[in-house]
């Protein structure tokens, strides 16, 4: 029997709604043991500038090896998207929010509950990106941010109606890029 995981992503696209849709298909027992796992991984609590210092801590986890490949290539997909952004190469490109030490933390809960509820496919709704103005390390901007569009340019199907908010990060739509395998 093949396992599916799916996620309704056409109100909320945000890290929190992935955590939510993943963690409510895992038992009790394994929904502890990823959060152990993750909180044992140790991410340091600092910040990373850019993608060889985010790899160098990836690559320093105690976790699995599909788990830090799942981890690396989110932040390949995160520093494409920041580089096409800022219009720099991908090794020239500084990390702000998605650098510090509890996103890195709550992208890899996102991958361990991936891995861990044993799905050999991801489905998804279009997602919501949300509408309005975000406040940022490079000040206000309009949603989605420019590093989320350069995400969503690759094939993020996106729904029509818009919510208010940042529904949908760069990070979150990196998972979503690297997890899903079909659209709903």
């Amino acid at each position: 029997m093949t396992t599916t995981l799916v996620w309704d992503l056409r109100d909320d696209a945000t890290r929190t709604a992935l955590l939510t849709q993943t963690f409510a298909m895992l038992d009790d027992v394994t929904a502890r043991e990823v959060r152990e796992t993750c909180a044992a991984a140790a991410v340091p609590a600092g910040r990373c500038h850019d993608i060889a210092e985010v790899y160098a801590t990836i690559d320093g986890l105690e976790v699995p090896e599909e788990v830090r490949e799942d981890m690396r290539a989110v932040y390949g997909i995160l520093a494409e998207a920041e580089a096409a952004a800022h219009g720099v190469p991908v090794d020239r490109t500084h990390f702000h929010e998605v650098g510090n030490g509890a996103a890195i933390a709550n992208a890899l809960l996102i991958c361990l509950a991936v891995r861990a509820t044993g799905a050999q496919a991801v489905e998804a709704t279009p997602v919501q990106c949300g509408e309005g103005f975000v406040d940022c390390a490079h000040g206000r901007l309009p949603l989605p941010a420019p590093a989320t569009r350069a995400i969503i340019d690759r094939g993020l199907p996106v729904c029509e109606h818009r919510r208010e908010g940042e529904l949908l990060t760069p990070t979150s739509a990196a998972l979503i890029l690297h997890f899903v395998d079909r659209w709903v």
